[in-house]
């Protein structure tokens, strides 16, 4: 496709040569020229970290609707079943290669960080030695850090990718087109992850440890959980149900599981002490945060938008804010899931009964306070603040997708937006690890080594902070809330456990988009996703029904594991990318 291109511009500017002279004699300003750009390493590195937010709801580098929407956690949400090409996502039977264009959107965006990288890796080969040597090898690490949060990304939703590093970049010329030879079946999907795992390792070894909101660099202990993430995710097979779950575990990959966040607990990192706080703006950089996209206010920072966080752009609530379009609502399936009994949840009829919590209406149904963190409710004060109630019209399609909001990814509504025109954006950090994720990666290694006790441990650290987390910010729920700790050795069998350390996941990290990618890591995608479609189609909130579009949805294992690789990634490359499993 790049020989085409090269092709048609000499066409073109052999046509203009014989009639406009004069103008292409003319040096353009305001242009830099790659050679240019080059020279300068420092910047090279600086537009390699500004892809990190260089995102929109099209190509939501955080992945919600990959990872939530295609979950039990999560309906769409918009206006309807046609806004956006996501309800693909929530039903599965419709997802094809020529899904309308996001897929082919975060494809193209990832690689476009990826490509800026890679040149700011030439960059600091080239020319790096004009910052010293300390510094050079610390941006290289910086950058090979950053190279592999990417390509993990796009490992996560498209599995078989085409590996472009800096060496094939250089390697690039018109007569030999290095990118046209690089297919994405040259290396295994193990191969690919040993890739990433080379990056973050490079960055590991180089970056120094960091203080809590130092600055928004990556360092040590960001690589250390990437190391332990990569490391989770092969552990427990190759992601496809049929060769993934418990009877596939590699213990040697769950030990450097456990080893590399032994690192981030020697760090000055740890858990916030009240849940609320985390998903405040003036909490964006506490010792919760290991490593977040970067965001800000224009208030803040003399700029006129701000920094926003472009990827939530559409995940206001409707009416609350100007135009909150209303997409990643909460199920009713999530809801349920914070019920508890004698504060411990209800595991095995949890979802037997549709129930939700009233304000100023006292039930035997106690719950979970992180609901009232997490989702936002009829009756109850939007994100805290009581001049702000929520209200059943702060639901814009009712009937299909019900009432519920999803309140982490939002600020506080008087605090406002840091851009407001047809869609509003905050300046909410999008984490990419905050401490108590990685303690949970630490458990769940930590139980298939049978090391049950330290695994409970941590659970219940967790579940502590959780039942302190009730009188700062939600003390209007206080009486409809009810938390205990496991009693001692209640992880008497790694069933059990993996059941609690399960649970307690969703829970903790209910819509911070990764909860299909949970699943499919434990290989019950489909046993759970296909049973919460039974259920979640009989949604009802005061008469109410919603969520009926689920009679169309199905997960079919051995094929929805992973999503197509685009239609137009194949059209432009054919003969070169194979496509994934089930989807040909």
């Amino acid at each position: 496709m790049i020989k085409k291109y090269i092709m048609l511009a000499a066409c073109t500017l052999g046509l203009s040569l014989s009639s406009c002279e004069d103008f292409l004699n003319y040096t353009p300003t305001a242009v830099v020229g790659e050679d240019e750009a080059l020279a300068n390493p420092e910047n090279m590195v600086t537009a390699a970290y500004a892809m990190l937010g260089d995102c929109w709801y099209t190509y939501p580098f955080n992945l919600f609707p990959y990872g939530d929407i295609s979950s039990d956690d999560c309906l769409k949400g918009g206006s309807g079943t046609t806004d956006t090409g996501y309800h693909a996502f929530d039903i599965w039977t419709t997802l094809t290669p020529t899904t309308p264009g996001e897929m082919d959107e975060l494809w193209y965006r990832l690689y476009v960080a990826i490509s800026r990288c890679n040149r700011a890796l030439i960059s600091l080969e080239r020319n790096g030695d004009s910052l010293g040597k300390d510094v050079k090898e610390q941006r290289i690490a910086e950058v090979r850090f950053l190279r592999g949060h990417f390509y993990f990304k796009l490992l996560t939703v498209f599995r078989q990718i085409p590996w472009i590093d800096e060496k094939v970049v250089e390697d690039y010329t018109v007569e030999d087109n290095s990118y046209e030879n690089v297919s994405n079946t040259a290396l295994s999907y193990q191969e690919l992850f040993q890739k990433v795992i080379a990056d973050f390792e490079a960055a590991y070894n180089v970056l120094p440890v960091k203080k809590p909101g130092e600055d928004g660099r990556a360092n040590r202990i960001a690589a250390a959980s990437y190391l332990a993430k990569c490391y989770l995710t092969l552990a427990w097979g190759d992601g496809y149900e049929a060769t993934t779950g418990e009877n596939y575990i590699n213990t040697e990959y769950m030990k450097k599981v456990v080893s590399y966040t032994d690192k981030v607990i020697e760090s000055e990192y740890g858990y916030l002490e009240d849940y609320g706080d985390i998903f405040l703006p003036d909490y964006n950089n506490s010792k919760e945060s290991i490593f977040a996209v970067q965001c800000s206010d224009y208030k803040d920072d003399n700029t006129t938008y701000g920094r926003a966080n472009w990827s939530n752009t559409l995940n206001g609530c409707w009416k609350m804010w100007s135009c909150g379009w209303d997409f990643h609502k909460p199920s009713q399936n999530l809801v349920n899931a914070f019920k508890t009994k004698n504060g411990l949840p209800m595991f095995d009829d949890y979802n037997d009964e549709i129930a939700y919590p009233v304000n100023g209406q006292l039930t035997t149904q106690k719950w979970d306070p992180r609901l009232f963190h997490t989702v936002g409710m009829p009756t109850f004060p939007y994100k805290y603040e009581s001049e702000y109630i929520m209200t059943k019209d702060n639901s814009r399609t009712p009937n299909t997708y019900g009432y519920y909001t999803s309140l982490k990814e939002v600020p506080q509504r008087s605090d406002g937006e840091t851009f407001n025109g047809s869609w509003q954006a905050f300046p909410m950090n999008d984490y990419v690890f905050r401490y108590t994720d990685v303690m949970l990666m630490r458990a769940e290694a930590l139980i298939e080594l049978n090391q049950l006790d330290k695994a409970e441990k941590i659970v219940n650290d967790i579940r502590d902070r959780a039942a302190k987390s009730i009188d700062k910010h939600i003390n209007y729920a206080k009486d409809q809330c009810e938390i205990a700790l496991y009693p001692d050795n209640y992880f008497s069998t790694k069933e059990i456990a993996r059941k609690c350390l399960r649970w307690e996941r969703r829970l903790e990290m209910a819509m911070e988009n990764g909860r299909f990618f949970d699943l499919r890591r434990w290989g019950i995608a489909s046993k759970t996703l296909n049973a919460y479609f039974l259920t979640e189609q009989n949604d009802v909130y005061e008469g109410q029904t919603y969520g009926q579009y689920y009679k169309d949805a199905h997960f079919t294992a051995g094929k929805n594991e992973f999503f197509p690789i685009p239609y137009n990634q194949m059209f432009y490359s054919p003969g070169l990318y194979t496509q994934n499993k089930g989807y040909e």
